[in-house]
Formats: C-alpha cells, structure tokens, sequence
C-alpha cells in the first residue's frame, strides 16, 4: 500500500481562464498519493467546482488539505462541501475591514464593496452596510446584523440579521451554524430552525416561493 509523504501547492493564476479545469485536471492527472493546498487568489469558485475537484483528487487517492482565497463566496463554497478553509484578507481590495463594531453603520459608494468583520459581534451590537457583510466570527443572541446585499458569517449566528434590507429577494444569509433568534430577507421573517445544522457543513437562507429556507449552502 502507498503512503502520503508529501504535500504540493497549488496556486491560481490571477485571472480566470476558461480552460482551468482542464489544466487542474491534467495536473491532477499526473499525481498520485500527494495531498494539495489550494490557493484560489481571487477567483470566485462555486459548491459545483469544488465538488467537481473533490471528486477528481478522490480518484487519484489526493486529498485537499486546505482552500485559501480572497473572496468570502469561495470561501463559503469551500466549507459548504467540508473543505478547511482559509480567508486571505490582505490580498482582497474589495473588503473595509471593521474591528470594533458597536452600532456602527456603513455607507459604501462601490456597490461591489464587501464590509469585513473579524471577531464576534456581542449582544447590544449592530453592524451595518448598505452591501455584503463578511464576519469573521460570530454573532451573539442580541446582536444584529443588517445588510443591502449578503450576508455571510464565517462562524455561528445566533442573534438577528436580516439581508436585502432595500428589497432585494434574492440576498442570501450564510453561516457555518444557522441557530439564529430570527432571519429575514427583504421584507421576509422567520425564526431559526430548532435542530442542529450538520458539523463541517455551511448553510444558507434564501428566499423560495416567497419563503424563507434553510438548505445547505450552494454557493
């Protein structure tokens, strides 16, 4: 039997092709028994195209170690199939970071502007931004989080946040743990789901028939 003795590193490139699963695939092709890193830069990977490279490297006995990226919907993807993730701030210039968040709103003119949070958000606190937010932390029972566009939480939501606050049906609320006192999307409420989300696995809210549901993330 073959053992693991190694890992390699995968990097990448700055702009996305559309040929790069054929040149992953090659790649992938010609190893065996080598666990790899991926650094996915800033390209915006989805649930589909990790599954598609799981799956690949399952093939020729390669596990994926760990995802890097720089954008928060690759990171959600990454975890959403139970990849270990990791969240490259210093790479992304699209993301404001905020470190202390008591009540704070953010007026952001870019409309592809990603407000970044890290650490927890505790009861008593509000964080706003007319666009995505991207918490790296929790959020407590008591606080609220309020969005124009998404809202994705590297961790567990427990208090209240409500996406497409200015009427947008189809913002999305993602977490590692959706255990939160309400959600809502738009003009859309509902309360958290009793059970436990599965361990390992993001989840997301959106809105479906004029509902909200809970689902495992698809971004």
């Amino acid at each position: 039997m073959n053992s693991k003795y190694q890992s390699d590193k995968i990097i990448f490139p700055k702009s996305l092709t559309s040929n790069w699963r054929r040149h992953l695939k090659d790649y992938i092709l010609n190893i065996r028994n080598i666990d790899i890193e991926l650094d996915c830069g800033d390209w915006e990977l989805t649930c589909k195209d990790f599954t598609y490279l799981k799956n690949l490297c399952t093939q020729r006995n390669i596990e994926i170690l760990s995802v890097k990226s720089s954008q928060s919907k690759t990171i959600i993807s990454a975890s959403a199939i139970g990849l270990n993730s990791f969240f490259n701030l210093k790479s992304n210039n699209n993301i404001g970071k905020n470190l202390n968040p008591r009540n704070i709103t953010v007026n952001d003119k870019k409309e592809d502007h990603i407000l970044f949070h890290q650490g927890t958000i505790r009861a008593g606190e509000r964080l706003e931004s007319k666009n995505d937010i991207f918490i790296f932390g929790d959020v407590n029972p008591g606080a609220i989080v309020s969005a124009g566009g998404n809202v994705m939480i590297w961790g567990r939501l427990l208090g209240i946040a409500h996406a497409g606050k200015n009427g947008n049906d189809s913002a999305k609320i993602t977490a590692m743990q959706l255990k939160p006192v309400q959600l809502r999307i738009s003009n859309k409420v509902a309360r958290g789901p009793k059970e436990n989300p599965e361990e390992g696995f993001a989840e997301e809210a959106r809105i479906e028939e004029g509902l909200i549901v809970i689902k495992p993330a698809r971004t």
